[in-house]
């Protein structure tokens, strides 16, 4: 395919990175290859990762996070047809400048409000909270530039034009996910996972200690903290809950298999938009247990907690198992709208007509 695509991340889903933002950039771009389009990633070096690798077909640069102001040459020799953030950030910037001829674009993953970041600020160390104070205006200048916008969540398109001041409202490109043919064959016993990160801004504790209160229940955590001090903290505060398994980090058929076992994924985080966790957990046919309730998904696909009880979310959906007809439905709804090859095709479209339209 005569395309050429330059993924623009602070992380790809490897080289001891494995957030939300890193997953979905690995997926669109191992999944934008397989189409024969070039693609071409630009991140931050991680752990052990050399300056050029290949990974799932595409070609990714690393540069050391200090050389931020530097990389216009990497985007200058990538010499790609679009430019796509995956979040706007300050690659973003750097890639506008180096090559403001070609398309630019970015999908809006996770939009903060002054009121967000105060939600948030205090689990975040002290540079990133400078950086955001001194260059968040300049940043919102560069995305006015940008030759589209996205959302990967609907109910904030509305929020991201206001944020960034557009005269439009922003697309809808959703993340993706992998939904197998076969149905998920569950445990026979009531199950419950936590998956992501152990950090305080995810508040595990409280999944842990809802575990106290279901002891015919399983829980399983998958994950890590960033902090090995916390993680081990965690571990011994709470490895003695005889229904509890904190089970570490898991990936590929090993989370898969958590997963498709799994009744219900809770989420406790303090802040989330639309978090690939979620998909993950509906594309196995778990119901949604979480505070937090982007584009319905905790409303129509499990329980929505607004009053933070946790036990009774939990309790409503494990009665006359509420939660397979809420896992079957989310399950239904990623089939449709978020699977990999549906949402691979409306990236191309997208692609396509940006260029058509800039030529």
């Amino acid at each position: 395919m005569d395309l050429s695509i330059c993924l623009i991340a602070t992380e790809i889903f490897g080289w001891g990175r494995y957030g939300g933002f890193g997953s979905c950039t690995r997926m669109i771009g191992s999944a934008l290859a397989r189409r024969g389009v070039d693609v071409y990633a630009v991140v931050p070096l991680g752990d052990g990762q050399r300056p050029l690798e290949e990974l799932d077909g595409m070609t990714v640069h690393g540069f050391p996070l200090y050389k931020y102001h530097s990389t216009g040459r990497i985007y200058r020799d990538v010499d790609a047809d679009v430019y796509h953030s995956e979040e706007p950030s300050w690659g973003m910037r750097a890639a506008l400048e180096a090559v403001p001829d070609r398309v630019h674009v970015a999908t809006c993953q996770n939009p903060r409000t002054r009121e967000d970041w105060r939600l948030v600020e205090g689990f975040y160390p002290m540079r990133r909270r400078l950086f955001n104070a001194l260059f968040i205006g300049e940043l919102k200048r560069a995305v006015r530039r940008l030759d589209a916008v996205y959302c990967q969540a609907r109910y904030t398109v509305r929020k991201v034009r206001e944020l960034y001041a557009l005269p439009y409202d922003p697309g809808f490109l959703p993340n993706p996910v992998e939904v197998t043919k076969t149905r998920p064959l569950k445990a026979a016993d009531p199950t419950v996972c936590f998956l992501g990160r152990l950090d305080g801004e995810k508040r595990p504790e409280l999944f842990f200690e809802l575990a106290r209160g279901f002891p015919d229940v399983r829980f399983v955590a998958m994950g890590r903290a960033h902090d090995g001090g916390r993680d081990r903290l965690l571990r011994e505060r709470y490895s003695g809950i005889p229904n509890l398994e904190l089970a570490g980090f898991k990936t590929g058929p090993e989370k898969s298999e958590i997963l498709e076992r799994s009744w219900v994924l809770v989420n406790t985080s303090v802040s989330e938009c639309l978090p690939v966790s979620f998909l993950e957990a509906a594309a196995h046919g778990c119901a949604i247990l979480s505070f937090h309730d982007p584009d319905g998904f905790a409303s129509n696909f499990g329980y929505h907690v607004t009053d933070g009880d946790l036990d009774l979310g939990l309790s409503c959906l494990l009665e006359d198992e509420r939660w397979r007809e809420r896992g079957e439905a989310g399950r239904a709804y990623v089939s449709e709208v978020h699977e990999v090859g549906a949402v691979t095709d409306m990236h191309i479209e997208a692609y396509r007509g940006l260029l058509d339209r800039k030529t």
